[in-house]
């Protein structure tokens, strides 16, 4: 932008931050943003998006105040299309930023001012926005919005879905760098950690969406996993290594360097099971030397009897897997 221009942005932010994203909640009420720039770190920029109240973007020249103040208004009780207007009604670089809210019944709206760097614009959907600045082409915000709405899966797989096309219509003029998905449960457990089922960013990467994809992948072995240890403690050991072995039907071995099958295997070992845990143990140890090495610390903590023959047994056949 030309330094003479006397509409310029000010200069705290004279550089144009995000590319494309989508706001969106899905039909059981989880709301989501994902984001894909020519950006380092676009994850901290754009995102913010709270269990039970909302979800907004915000890009282009943003104000970092915005994105905070637009969920505060959300949990007032205010509408998305007031929200902003409220947050743009002072603002003086009004027509230059991006912004897109959904609100936790799935009212929408989304905002570009006529000095985003072309092409940029925005369509909303049910539910959703898309929307994109500092585009190779004009239609790049419409593919993303088919993509989601014609897309099956969760609320994740379908905002993927969404910055896939945008990148295959050609995507940021400037090219990738980074990437970004939050997703939240409909209500709010009074835990934010647990409220987020997916919260991942790649910072800097020749190919962040397809990292991306590779990252919400492994986070969906982890859930399982997860899950595995939360029956576990309730005694439900049968529905554990179900839930275990789901995930690690998802990704090899190598993708979690052994995790999945070495604490499958502790679990059954814990049970008395030691001729089945000895396969997963093996597994693990395959991918890393120290797990072996970890089978006596488990004692410490209860994870395993404190049974030397156990032990013995345990990390004699682990030690003598191929490496």
């Amino acid at each position: 932008m030309p330094r003479s221009c006397e509409c310029r942005p000010g200069r705290w932010n004279s550089r144009p931050v995000a590319t494309y994203s989508i706001v969106a909640r899905d039909a059981t009420g989880s709301l989501g943003v994902a984001v894909q720039s020519h950006w380092f770190s676009v994850g901290s920029v754009v995102p913010y998006v709270e269990s039970g109240v909302g979800a907004v973007a915000i890009q282009s020249f943003p104000n970092p105040a915005h994105g905070p103040a637009a969920l505060e208004l959300l949990r007032s009780g205010i509408a998305p299309e007031e929200a902003i207007a409220d947050l743009l009604a002072d603002d003086p670089e009004e027509a230059f930023r991006q912004i897109a809210v959904v609100d936790s019944a799935g009212h929408v709206a989304a905002h570009t001012g006529k000095s985003c760097i072309p092409e940029a614009g925005h369509r909303t959907g049910e539910a959703f926005s898309a929307q994109a600045n500092l585009m190779d082409r004009n239609t790049v915000w419409g593919a993303m919005a088919h993509a989601f709405a014609g897309s099956p899966g969760d609320l994740a797989e379908r905002l993927l879905k969404g910055l896939e096309a945008a990148e295959a219509e050609g995507g940021d003029i400037r090219g990738r760098q980074s990437a970004a998905i939050v997703v939240v449960r409909s209500e709010p457990t009074g835990l934010p950690a647990k409220d987020r089922l997916f919260d991942l960013r790649v910072e800097d990467h020749l190919d962040p969406l397809a990292e991306l994809r590779r990252l919400v992948q492994l986070r969906r072995v982890y859930m399982l996993l997860i899950e595995g240890d939360e029956f576990v403690a309730k005694g439900d050991i049968d529905a554990a290594l179900t839930a275990y072995r789901m995930g690690m039907d998802m990704v090899t071995d190598e993708a979690t360097g052994g995790e999945a099958a070495f604490w499958t295997g502790v679990t059954l070992a814990a049970e008395g099971r030691v001729d089945d845990s000895l396969g997963y143990l093996e597994r693990a140890q395959s991918q890393w030397e120290g797990w072996a090495r970890l089978v006596p610390r488990l004692t410490h903590s209860g994870m395993l009897p404190d049974d030397p023959r156990l032990i013995g047994r345990l990390t004699e056949r682990m030690f003598r897997a191929p490496q």
